[in-house]
């Protein structure tokens, strides 16, 4: 307990002692609190008293003198698993949180040997160790009972006992089915299951409620993803009605824009066309060497009514997911492919961007208006491009000259536009899973860049700036597509990591993606390159929705919003039915949404992020499926993340991330440096570091979960082992 303070001077409370260190603007130990405070000579045993107290209550960190306020959790506090961040590492936050801003993150150390791993939901009583950056070690003392009220999961029979194999990756503790919980479920069957009251020993009891179908049949890989996120499936019968209902748009007070050569340019596998595009130079005398552009998207809003039963449907879904298998449509297919999508040589209503830009591609003036259209074509990009390098096929050749060679003369002068601007440039191969007739995988490629890809993203951003200006000018609420500059903490484990490959990102200068570009393009061609543009990546703060306009970094564009993709967007249709009120363009399907636009950008955001992480498990569970019968072949790789339990290394031949535990490295203790991004062997000094090339040989892959083992077969010279001054000396 603490001593009695004398009364030389009123003794401060813990709450001041804390608020003190807090404020101040440096390092504060037992000399700085006490001449603050004026305490006395007599009074300094109780302050040190009062301070291994607070440090005993992990309310200050332990330290020779100098205190540190850290995040000031207990010692010892009930954490929530979140998840996983991209090196594999377990996040959790605390469940109890009073104080303003954010709470600090938690790092989950590897549970012991024989413990089931850590995932989603767990919630445990941690023992809290602070780290450097304010940042927390936890370690689990015990798990407390608040498990997921459903699993999702392979059924199998193990000695003629029922198990459930959990589909997540890291949930590695089964759960047992008794016959009566168990119904017709066959044994491989993917199944949902409901969670029961669990034992105090043993495995968990659950009940199946739900059968999908074979565990491992390839369609099974999507459907596991759906489910494992809670991406919703089926339409209710309102929304369904509603869709089926729906009909031609009569031309009325529409512009008329059926003559125009406008023509949708989408990927081979497009299942909807929502936007099409057409260019001319420009005839205005006063803009020499300047294009006219009209960027045509589905009148989604003239179909989908604020508040009705196909309104709600689109938002609780907040977007399309797309699976190399299946869509999971944000509208039911009679729009979503059908009145909504714009088809060639059929009537289609549309909202469409008139554009004007000078030669430099920055945007003259613009105007919106409602229209009826007819595309000329179902165009690709890859048929585009070969077009406009001379090799038009039997479709392109007619469109060849009057079509597409106007849409790259515009391309080019926005990509102008682009260049000035400063855009930042990172450059990632995207996975491109290739499925047979039967859902088999049969190749993971890499998707080509090709100019036609940035024709039409250039073309829908010039859009997007339009629309965004038309909105902010008429004071009309509305969702902006926001995207902000890198905290200083992420700027500040950037500079530490790029700090590893001999890189610098200059400090005190204005945070501009050019800064990032400038290490980009140095390390353009080198070994280093895809590593080096994923921890930039990193190092990004996410693009979401919301009312408040703070422009967006990423683009360099200071007011943006999503106007191009109604049909798989719901922020894309509250932007539609702002323009339509603010251009007087229509009545009912125009009126305002009753929804709070914070809330919605915040629920959009979320189902934004649900669905990229449902398309991204479902690659890797491919991947995984396509290696499978590959195990212990050896691939070239790259480490990509280095972290307390193991590497992480990307194979260069199909983009997989697989995982190399701690205990299959060469034998040493291995000591993980968080600062220099890599494991050194406490005896032999070997290290393996972020960037480092190698061989690895893969132990398995996890259909289900997604997850690849690899073991080291050979490392670049980054992991080889030094020589240590003693053994130099011998050598001598």
């Amino acid at each position: 307990m603490t001593k009695s303070p004398s009364k030389s001077a009123p003794f401060p409370t813990k709450a001041e002692i804390l608020s003190f260190i807090g404020e101040s603007p440096r390092p504060a130990g037992l000399r700085e609190i006490a001449r603050a405070f004026g305490l006395g000579r007599d009074q300094k045993m109780a302050l040190k008293a009062m301070m291994r107290e607070l440090k005993a209550d992990g309310l200050i960190p332990g330290g020779r003198r100098r205190a540190n306020t850290g995040a000031l959790l207990p010692r010892v506090t009930v954490v929530e698993v979140t998840g996983t961040d991209h090196d594999g590492e377990v996040l959790a936050r605390p469940v109890s949180w009073e104080r303003d801003g954010p709470p600090p993150t938690v790092f989950m150390a590897p549970e012991k040997r024989g413990r089931p791993a850590l995932g989603p939901g767990d919630r445990v009583l941690a023992r809290m160790t602070p780290r450097a950056g304010g940042v927390y070690e936890g370690r689990t003392i015990r798990r407390l009972p608040d498990a997921p009220s459903t699993v999702l999961g392979v059924f199998d029979v193990v000695s003629g006992e029922g198990r459930l194999r959990p589909t997540t990756r890291g949930k590695k503790s089964e759960y047992v089915i008794a016959r009566d919980d168990a119904g017709s479920a066959k044994p491989g069957e993917l199944v949902q299951a409901e969670v029961l009251p669990g034992r105090k020993l043993g495995l968990r009891r659950a009940r199946i409620v739900e059968r999908l179908g074979k565990g491992d049949h390839p369609r099974a890989v999507s459907l596991i993803a759906i489910h494992d996120h809670g991406l919703p499936l089926a339409f209710d019968a309102g929304a369904l009605d509603l869709a089926a209902a729906a009909g031609p748009a009569i031309l009325g007070q529409r512009e008329d824009l059926r003559d125009l050569a406008l023509v949708t340019i989408d990927g081979a596998d497009a299942r909807d066309f929502d936007d099409a595009v057409w260019a001319r130079p420009d005839d205005d005398g006063d803009n020499p060497g300047g294009w006219h552009l009209i960027i045509a998207i589905a009148d989604v809003a003239w179909y989908v009514r604020p508040g009705d039963a196909l309104d709600q449907a689109a938002f609780e879904r907040g977007n399309s997911a797309y699976f190399p298998d299946r869509v999971v449509p944000m509208l039911p297919e009679a729009l979503s492919n059908g009145w909504c999508s714009l088809k060639p040589d059929e009537d289609r209503p549309c909202l469409a961007a008139h554009l004007w830009i000078d030669a430099e591609g920055r945007l003259k003036r613009h105007r919106f208006c409602r229209g009826l259209m007819r595309s000329q074509a179902r165009l690709t990009y890859e048929d585009v491009q070969a077009a406009a390098d001379g090799a038009p096929d039997a479709a392109t050749a007619p469109l060849a000259k009057d079509v597409i060679a106007p849409l790259y003369g515009a391309y080019e002068a926005l990509a102008k536009a682009r260049r000035e601007r400063g855009v930042l440039e990172i450059d990632l191969p995207e996975r491109r899973i290739v499925l047979d007739d039967a859902g088999a995988v049969v190749a993971i490629k890499t998707e080509d860049r090709l100019d036609s890809h940035k024709l039409i993203e250039e073309f829908m951003i010039a859009a997007n700036v339009a629309a965004a200006e038309t909105l902010e000018a008429a004071r009309a609420p509305t969702l902006y597509r926001i995207h902000d500059e890198p905290s200083r903490e992420k700027l500040g484990g950037l500079r530490a990591v790029l700090s590893t490959f001999g890189l610098k990102l200059d400090r005190g200068q204005a945070v501009r993606p050019e800064l990032f570009n400038r290490i980009l393009a140095k390390v353009a061609g080198t070994p280093h390159e895809r590593v080096v543009n994923e921890v930039i990546l990193r190092a990004q703060v996410p693009a979401q929705y919301g009312p408040d306009n703070i422009g967006h970094f990423g683009l360099s564009l200071i007011r943006y919003c999503h106007f191009t993709s109604p049909i798989r967007r719901y922020s894309d249709l509250v932007v539609h039915r702002a323009l339509i009120r603010a251009g007087g363009l229509g009545e009912g399907e125009a009126e305002g949404d009753p929804r709070d636009l914070t809330q919605a950008g915040e629920h959009l955001s979320m189902t934004e992020r649900r669905a990229a992480a449902a398309e991204w498990d479902t690659i890797d569970r491919f991947t995984a499926v396509y290696l499978a019968e590959r195990v212990g072949h050896v691939f070239a790789g790259r480490v990509t993340g280095v972290t307390r339990f193991g590497l992480f290394v990307t194979l260069d031949e199909t983009g997989g991330d697989g995982l190399i535990p701690m205990r299959s490295l060469p034998d040493d203790f291995y000591v993980h440096d968080a600062a220099r991004h890599e494991l050194r062997g406490r005896r032999g000094g070997r290290r393996f570091r972020l960037g480092a090339e190698v061989q690895v040989r893969l132990a398995e892959a996890d259909p289900v979960t997604g997850g690849l083992i690899v073991e080291l077969v050979e490392a670049d010279s980054a992991a080889r082992p030094r020589r240590t001054k003693r053994k130099a000396r011998k050598d001598k």
